[in-house]
């Protein structure tokens, strides 16, 4: 387990690698120049020119990326073009709030979408399982942007349940709940979706399978023979799309940042972009692939508690 722990982690750093050339790259290939941004729209060429050398933007490619390796190898995400400050900072401060949204969608996709595929699979082929596999359908189908108008318009303009936006807690205490089920619900609806059509498949396989028939033959309780038995066995693909899905959650919270005004690490991205604050781009998305990778990375360890015949001796 320690040898396939440390060449995965070794696969991490090359993987990261790629990613941050590939960004380096596109954002370089650009069109626009921050510098003239940064200077102000009355600034002349030569201060454009000033503020390009003071940014570092007049160097070569190769040597402006090779000081951003430089940089983050010293823990250093560089520096913010239109706030001049540090983007580790900004970032740090905003981490929580999209990780928050994050784990609660996921958590509701969760609580929602595999109970729901049990049921599906143990009801299979009747008109329950056809209204299942028709809501997954949709729910995989709807914007996620346009959902959450909607849970806006219905539960926080017309029944005044839930905030219409903003986070300042996390999702378990009282108010944080109040805040986070909503984007949580449009954020995660899909994943849910997509937890449901899983788990249906897997467990419909499962319940075909000989121990499970001879779980049955021993006079054990449907219940127990579902949960116990077929349940752990059809685990093994719902935790692969959880890994995938929980990845997609992280850029996926974008959208959902912004319908819900909340001042996380997406609506950062995307006013980076906007800006053409190139540094903050990178960094950003460096950290949203980083913890795309540890998630799958602890996702594969957790086949072996699963499954015990998995091994990665």
């Amino acid at each position: 387990m320690t040898r396939y722990i440390g060449k995965r982690l070794l696969q991490m750093i090359f993987l990261l690698l790629g990613i941050t050339f590939i960004v380096f790259t596109s954002l370089y290939l650009a069109p626009g120049d921050p510098a003239e941004l940064v200077a102000g729209a009355n600034a002349t060429a030569d201060d454009v020119e000033r503020m390009r050398v003071f940014l570092g933007l007049n160097k070569p490619f190769l040597v402006q990326y090779w000081n951003y390796l430089s940089g983050l190898l010293q823990g250093n995400l560089g520096t913010s073009i239109t706030t001049r400050q540090p983007i580790l900072e900004e970032i740090a401060v905003r981490l929580p709030f999209t990780v928050n949204l994050a784990v609660a969608a996921i958590l509701l996709a969760t609580l929602v979408g595999i109970p729901i595929g049990m049921i599906a699979a143990v009801k299979k082929d009747s008109w329950l399982d056809q209204l299942m596999t028709t809501t997954s359908l949709m729910g995989i189908s709807i914007p996620n942007f346009w959902l959450g108008s909607m849970l806006i318009l219905l539960f926080s303009v017309k029944l005044g349940w839930f905030s219409t936006g903003g986070m300042t807690d996390f999702f378990w205490t009282k108010e944080g709940f109040r805040q986070a089920v909503l984007p949580a619900a449009a954020l995660g609806m899909a994943v849910a979706a997509q937890f449901m059509r899983i788990g249906r498949n897997a467990m419909i396989g499962v319940l075909q399978t000989d121990y499970m028939r001879t779980a049955k033959a021993k006079g054990l309780r449907p219940n127990r023979v579902i949960l116990i038995h077929g349940l752990r066995n059809a685990l093994i693909p719902i935790l692969t799309v959880f890994g995938t899905s929980f990845g997609g959650l992280l850029g996926g919270a974008i959208v959902t940042e912004k319908v819900f005004v909340i001042n996380g690490v997406g609506t950062y991205l995307l006013n980076s972009i906007n800006a053409r604050n190139y540094p903050a781009v990178q960094s950003t998305v460096l950290i949203i692939a980083a913890m795309f990778v540890v998630v799958n990375l602890i996702v594969d360890l957790l086949y072996v508690v699963v499954d015990p015949r998995i091994s990665y001796e």
